[in-house]
């Protein structure tokens, strides 16, 4: 039987612009950009676990919507990464846990060095920028 590890990520959308974080740690993956989220623990939603990581990674509270696309491979053998849309409801982003964070435009999405399992969905997300 194999563990299949869900990864959660938040593609944070307001007036036309994603929110991207600069990762801090660990030392391979740290500079490279990503949407916030990370990994559901157990008997957790993963649902309930996108919200609380965007309060433990950015200090906000945010709603969720539409789920972008399926199942999005990750390079760590047996995970996943699961997209939802998501809207700031209550606080200002900060970067709590990462080093940095940056509001992209659709012509500026390509602009950081995004984390290769995190980049096919940016494609994705394009069209939700609008």
């Amino acid at each position: 039987m194999v563990l299949i590890v869900v990864v959660v990520g938040a593609a944070i959308i307001r007036a036309g612009r994603l929110l991207a974080a600069q990762r801090a740690e660990p030392p391979r993956l740290a500079g490279g950009w990503e949407l916030p989220g990370g990994k559901v623990d157990p008997g957790e939603s993963e649902e309930d676990a996108l919200v609380r990581e965007c309060h433990e990674e950015l200090g906000v509270k945010v709603g969720l919507g539409a789920r972008i696309g399926g199942d999005w491979p990750l390079s760590d053998e047996g995970s996943v990464l699961r997209v939802w849309t998501a809207e700031i409801l209550e606080g200002e982003p900060a970067a709590l846990e990462h080093l940095a964070l940056r509001w992209l435009g659709p012509a500026e999405l390509y602009e950081v060095d995004w984390l290769p399992g995190d980049l096919p969905v940016i494609g994705a997300l394009h069209d939700h920028l609008r």
